[in-house]
């Protein structure tokens, strides 16, 4: 894995913005980035990624059958009380899930480490699926990339089958986001643009939009009822909306199913961590309320207390403090030898649970650490999207780094 310097495509910014991707620059920054590519060997990406990619889903699904069992891991995942039934008839029913992304620390040279999971509101999703592919594309026309190259990207394809096989032929879906964000816009597009191609009928809709018939029923402002939604909306903030009594009995068909707000939670690491002890793949984590006073010289909580002793010295030497729920790095703090050494200036997410984990030791660039975003569609990673930035934690202005396959 390296970081080649390439030349960028010419009128490249007027092919963006002819393309809807508005957002390629953003308050006078690059967003997508050119001037250099990521650059993998086929093993790193198929052993190295996208088969513990897969793994790390297939133990997430693992999670969630534990979890749909057990008050005490719904209580500390946060799930509302009034809604845990339906979150757990959605699990039982077998709901089918779409798409997620797993953020990983990864440098070429030993296991890609699991950050977090985006399982149920992912964006990045055109830049990663359609406008990287292009700019492959054309930089082997242009012999900047030699005819052997090849990208991890089967991202749309992957996406056109998934729709095929979970939906009816014809079936109506909407795609709900907020219509004034062109990032959230891009990526409902990209789903329904795949939608189409799968034979679906494809609708946007404003999520503000959204109201609710006399029967019940959730309706577009067109008054048609919905009965398939994407929504671009977080599972954390449904189950506490207004409309939340409304979910279950409105009939409507939600993708991503209730059951990925398991998934869609930081509380999830320290379950796998619970799970999976030492699986290579992961970190250690813990709730922070466990391992509190441990790690100011006292004892963690009895029922973690073995766990925690095996990762004291590398939780000492480093680890990240981050909400159950949070977006774009907001809350994150990273330790080192005890002291606080990068945080997010944005806080308004730090009120909810927070957990502890191990700190990955992030690769450098250039002086920019890049976060690879695994894409998996159904149960199978299919594809990568990079972002990196000066700073240690990924937030909503870094950059979008294309990446290649040579060797």
């Amino acid at each position: 894995m390296d970081k080649p310097a390439l030349p960028e495509r010419p009128n490249w910014r007027d092919e963006a913005d002819r393309l809807g991707f508005t957002f390629a620059d953003m308050n006078g920054a690059p967003y997508w980035d050119e001037t250099s590519a990521y650059r993998f060997t086929l093993r790193e990406i198929e052993e190295d990624i996208e088969n513990p990619s897969t793994e790390l889903h297939a133990m997430c699904r693992e999670a969630v059958a534990n979890v749909i069992s057990s008050e005490e891991w719904m209580e500390r995942l946060a799930i509302p009380s009034e809604h845990r039934d339906f979150i757990a008839t959605s699990w039982k029913r077998n709901d089918p899930e779409l798409y997620g992304r797993l953020d990983l620390a990864y440098d070429g040279s030993g296991p890609a480490k699991l950050l977090e999971y985006n399982a149920d509101t992912p964006t990045s999703l055109y830049e990663s699926a359609s406008y990287q592919w292009l700019w492959f594309e054309e930089q082997q026309k242009r012999s900047v990339l030699s005819a052997d190259a090849d990208q991890f990207n089967g991202i749309h394809e992957a996406l056109v089958a998934r729709f095929s096989t979970i939906c009816e032929p014809g079936e109506d879906v909407h795609f709900a986001a907020d219509a004034s964000n062109p990032e959230e816009y891009a990526t409902v597009e990209t789903l329904a643009w795949a939608a189409r191609e799968a034979g679906l009928g494809a609708h946007f809709c404003d999520l503000a939009q959204i109201g609710l018939t006399e029967e019940g029923q959730f309706a577009d402002e067109q008054s048609r009822v919905i009965g398939t939604l994407f929504k671009l909306y977080p599972w954390e903030d449904m189950l506490r909306d207004e409309f939340a009594t409304h979910l279950g009995p409105s009939g409507t068909r939600f993708i991503e199913p209730p059951w990925k707000a398991l998934l869609s939670n930081k509380g999830l690491l320290p379950l796998l961590w619970d799970m999976f002890p030492g699986h290579p793949n992961l970190l250690p984590a813990f709730f922070l309320e466990d391992v509190r006073d441990a790690l100011a010289g006292g004892s963690p909580s009895p029922s973690i207390a073995a766990a925690f002793a095996a990762a004291r010295d590398q939780l000492a030497a480093g680890h990240v403090t981050k909400p159950i729920f949070s977006r774009e790095g907001a809350g994150v703090t990273i330790y080192e030898r005890g002291h606080a050494t990068a945080f997010t200036r944005d806080d308004s997410y730090s009120h909810h649970p927070m957990i502890l984990q191990a700190l990955a030791p992030m690769p450098e660039f250039g002086g920019f650490h890049p976060v690879i975003g695994a894409w998996i569609v159904g149960e199978t990673c299919c594809g990568i999207g990079l972002r990196e930035d000066r700073a240690r934690i990924t937030h909503n202005m870094s950059r979008f780094k294309p990446h290649f396959i040579e060797g």
